[in-house]
């Protein structure tokens, strides 16, 4: 019987997590104590997430972008738009898990190919830095601190306006053919009708947003707005456990969460992390962290290298952090879930591909927001 990748997964976060306090329990509780509200802020961002599909929000959204659009560039442009907006307010894992199938509609209806599906995984990286529930490395590594969301807007807005805009610009670039080759016809009417439900999801989103703006722990009262609208769905009948508990991905969180404890217990009782930057300047930083995103995946990343108070500047690590899992598979969860959505809805997509486009993209998006950075004073 094969055994899922995402079950190996959680069985080795759940050995890591074990060993972990079993050799330093002390530096295991303070780095669970540091994560957790991490992967509490992501399920409860999801549960919303769902709730807003299910009523047709993503889809109506996408339909009224096919349908106002004279061509395929402004199709683009308002993609790059929704994707950063849902991105900031909803999570990137939220993104992709739920745009992917709208995104691939849309370009299916045209004609522009699977343009949008590359997009809607690159952008929803690059787009993770401008709140902290944007990314769940935001969150892990501010533990230290009690920023607010608009606390942190303040800090790092432009760098990451730049960051998605420079992206988006690569990525418009490199698939430049495809806005060109767009059918821009009729679109069925919508069947989309606004009511109370949907109301209620958009108020759900509202709520997320202003707790992840205003309070410098937002993770259990945003998970509980997305327990009790979910709540509600299932009791309407619109949703059941297996759906609920597959777009939460239980088994991928698990062995994220395990193994990302087990790295900031080694950062904690090994001092050469934090050495190490110490000594980096920003760009360097923002390397470094880029290159542990993908080799650990950019949770355990996070967890490792914000195991200790960062000394100095600790923004460079966020934007390699948040923007150097566009170079490969490994790099955040978000790839998984895009994965998934994205062959749930017929599409075919090329890891080599998006991997190629990202090689373009983070580096320069990089760059970008280490000036955005400069340019505001973050510290």
């Amino acid at each position: 019987m094969r055994i899922p990748a995402s079950w190996l997964l959680a069985l080795l976060g759940v050995v890591g997590i074990g060993i972990a306090f079993w050799l330093r329990p002390d530096y295991a509780a303070a780095s669970a104590g540091q994560d957790y509200p991490a992967f509490v802020l992501v399920a409860g961002l999801l549960l919303i997430g769902l709730v807003a599909d299910d009523e047709g929000l993503f889809g109506a959204a996408g339909d009224w972008l096919g349908r106002v659009s004279p061509n395929g560039i402004v199709l683009f442009a308002g993609a790059v738009v929704m994707i950063g907006l849902v991105t900031a307010t909803l999570n990137l894992d939220t993104s992709v898990a739920f745009l992917t199938p709208v995104l691939v509609y849309a370009g299916r209806n045209r004609g522009t190919g699977e343009a949008l599906l590359y997009a809607c995984l690159l952008l929803s990286n690059a787009g993770s830095l401008l709140l902290p529930g944007a990314n769940l490395t935001n969150l892990i590594v501010l533990g230290h601190l009690r920023l607010s969301g608009g606390q942190f807007l303040s800090r790092v807005w432009l760098a990451a306006i730049a960051a998605l805009v420079v992206t988006a610009v690569a990525v418009g670039i490199l698939e430049r053919g495809s806005w060109r080759a767009g059918r821009l016809g009729e679109i069925p009417a919508s069947k989309f009708r606004f009511g109370g439900w949907q109301l209620v999801a958009l108020g759900a989103i509202g709520a997320g947003t202003l707790l992840v703006l205003t309070l410098g722990a937002p993770a259990i009262p945003v998970l509980a707005v997305g327990v009790l609208v979910a709540a509600v769905h299932l009791v309407r009948g619109r949703a059941n456990l297996r759906e609920v508990a597959g777009v939460l991905g239980l088994p991928l969180l698990i062995g994220l969460f395990g193994i990302a404890v087990a790295l900031g217990t080694v950062g904690r009782a090994w001092s050469g992390p934090a050495a190490l930057l110490a000594r980096l300047d920003p760009a360097g930083a923002a390397g470094l962290a880029a290159g542990a995103a993908v080799v650990f995946n950019n949770l355990p990343a996070a967890s490792l290298l914000a195991a200790r108070t960062p000394h100095g500047d600790f923004w460079p690590i966020l934007v390699g952090l948040n923007l150097g899992p566009n170079l490969c598979v490994t790099g955040s969860l978000a790839w998984l879930l895009w994965l998934r959505a994205a062959r749930r809805a017929g599409a075919a997509p090329s890891l080599a591909r998006a991997s190629m486009i990202g090689a373009v993209a983070v580096p320069l998006a990089i760059a970008a927001a280490l000036a955005g950075l400069a340019v505001t004073g973050a510290r």
